[in-house]
């Protein structure tokens, strides 16, 4: 592929990753950011410690503070910013962009009010005259993993297969691999509701209980977020591969997923609001919790673990009891759709 320029938009821990795999295929690679001592710490010192304490960036990249610059003549813009701010980054990119760009994300999560996925908000907030039609980079992906090369694989969906094509040419390299999908829904959901789950396997942790149990919460929860992603107009077989189950994985085993150490500090009975403070970082599965159950409730869709965390978190029921409640009491058969 010839030398792109991208624009990655959010120099958190995995917009930092996914700008040194484009960096390492040789592409133009300028990472945008609101925080002017971070900004120019990439710039000059090569580091974002605040999330990767011995990891050197190449001095290649480029980081901004001025959104127009580092939009200035791009091919590509990837959005890997929270949730909750991915409509007003859209916005102001939209105010902008003076030409047409390749529009990925790399998010994970619902937006909370409208329960819209965020491709959806991102195909509301750019016009259709400056942007493809939106690729959803997701998968099983840790930044502390990608960032020191170790072997990752992803998924590109867009409901455009040259556009999947273009993120997959883009990102993919000797460690970094994408597979195409054009189950963008499927994908998304998988993305976003994988964090809940992952809640809840780390507060089974925190209550002392073993792989069995981590086990088996996966495993139910799969069926759940594959319910209400087919609701959604999902394709069940997309919760079978990278997106899905992959993703599923990585976030409820691993000490490095973010909402398995909150569910576990919540199993061990720590306070919402410490958690929060302690993690320093966004925890998806928190407030997607509450999209996916306000979701379930809507669509008349079976999530018993996704109330039970969301009893826990917002409505005050003790999260210990709530999930051990469920996972002990309930008596379905294994493929009962609803």
């Amino acid at each position: 592929m010839a030398k792109q320029t991208v624009a990655v938009l959010g120099p958190g821990s995995w917009g930092t990753a996914l700008a040194q795999v484009l960096n390492d295929n040789r592409h133009d690679v300028r990472l945008w950011g609101n925080i002017p001592e971070q900004i120019d710490e990439i710039n000059n010192q090569h580091t974002n410690t605040r999330y990767f304490k011995d990891v050197v960036l190449s001095s290649d990249i480029k980081a901004y503070t001025d959104l127009k610059a580092a939009l200035d003549g791009v091919d590509a813009v990837l959005f890997v910013v929270p949730t909750k701010v991915t409509r007003l980054v859209a916005k102001q990119v939209a105010e902008v962009l003076d030409h047409k760009v390749t529009v990925m994300h790399a998010s994970k999560g619902l937006e909370p009010g409208t329960h819209e996925r965020l491709s959806t908000i991102l195909e509301e907030e750019i016009p259709e005259d400056l942007r493809s039609e939106i690729v959803v980079v997701s998968g099983p992906s840790h930044a502390e993993e990608t960032i020191v090369r170790d072997i990752t694989l992803i998924t590109a969906a867009s409901k455009d297969t040259e556009a999947a094509k273009y993120a997959q040419k883009l990102f993919s390299n000797n460690y970094f691999r994408l597979y195409t999908n054009t189950d963008v829904i499927g994908v998304e959901t998988a993305g976003a509701l994988k964090n809940i789950i992952a809640v809840g396997a780390g507060a089974l942790h925190g209550l002392g209980y073993g792989d069995n149990a981590k086990a088996a919460i996966i495993t139910r929860g799969l069926a759940e977020i594959t319910r209400l992603g087919v609701k959604l107009g999902a394709d069940p077989l997309t919760y079978s591969g990278l997106s899905g189950v992959g993703d599923l994985i990585v976030t409820g085993t691993s000490v490095h997923s973010r909402n398995l150490r909150a569910g576990d500090a919540l199993g061990r009975g720590e306070k919402l609001e410490d958690v929060e403070k302690n993690m320093g970082m966004v925890i998806e599965g928190i407030s997607t919790t509450k999209v996916a159950y306000e979701l379930a409730q809507d669509l008349d869709v079976y999530m018993p673990i996704t109330t039970a965390i969301y009893r826990g978190i917002y409505e005050g029921a003790d999260i210990r009891e709530s999930i051990l409640s469920m996972m002990t009491n309930e008596l379905r058969a294994e493929n009962e759709w609803r």
